[in-house]
Formats: C-alpha cells, structure tokens, sequence
C-alpha cells in the first residue's frame, strides 16, 4: 500500500512519499520535498500541495480500522499556513482505539457523526509550516445498524 499511494499520480506529481505505513494502519508518516514543481512564486512550498499531501489519509485509516460496515468521507478541511515551507515537510497521522472506539458509540444507532482530526506538518529542524484540521464523515450503514 506503501509504494502503491507514493506512486498515486497526484502524489509523484507533487513530490510526496509515503514514508510508513503501520501494519495496524494507525501510523502513517509522510513527506514532500520542495522542487520546481511544487515551489509557489516566492520559492516556498505551494499550500495546495501541502493540502494535497495531507488530504486522503484519516479516512483511509478510518475505513481500514472501522471495516466495511462504515461509511466514511473526507467531508471538510481548515489549513492554517504558519510558517512557510522552505524546505521538505513531513506530517505523521496517528490514530487509537479511543478514538474508534467513540466513533463506534456514536454511530451505534446509524447516526452520521463528524469526527474533527488535526496533523501537524513539520519542516526538517521542527518547525511547524502548517496545521490542518479535517472534518470526517462517519455512519454505520444501515445492515450493521442495532435495531
């Protein structure tokens, strides 16, 4: 799945890797380096591309920790550049059982719930370039749904 999502098109073309993926798929660390092709007009990293680098992975490990009788979309995104990137940027994305285990509670009865999920992304010595919160769709659908 690794090498598979670091050679997903819109990715090569931005320059991000996918540099783990954990086998429980609850660690996820990503990277983008900054070259000619995802430089903005002032030499920085291009903020679409730190979007794009960022975008996919909550529901994915959404969806492979919940299984196939979830629903769940990317449903919004808030990114606040801090910083710019003037460099390569890294992101790492973690999730737990508490975490699941309250989306399960509140979706029991086939009630959508909107979980709000933050990562960082870091320059090589740290600094933060850019926070970004996402918005996830999650339900139960309706065969798995407690009567």
């Amino acid at each position: 799945m690794r090498c598979f999502m670091s050679f997903y098109p819109p990715y090569m073309g931005a320059g991000v890797r996918v540099r783990h993926i954990s086998d429980d798929f609850r660690d996820i660390t990503v990277s983008m380096g900054l070259s000619w092709y995802n430089r903005n007009y002032v030499g920085t990293q291009f903020g679409g591309s730190l979007y794009s680098m960022v975008d996919p992975f909550y529901m994915l490990m959404l969806m492979e920790n919940l299984g196939r009788h979830y629903i769940v979309w990317d449903k919004a995104a808030d990114i606040d550049f801090i910083s710019p990137g003037k460099g390569p940027v890294f992101a790492n994305f973690r999730i737990d059982e508490t975490l699941l285990d309250e989306i399960r509670r509140q979706t029991a009865g086939g009630e959508k719930y909107l979980p709000q999920l933050q990562v960082d992304i870091h320059d090589g010595a740290g600094t933060l370039v850019a926070r970004v919160e996402k918005t996830l769709y999650v339900r139960l659908k309706p065969p798995a749904r407690q009567a």
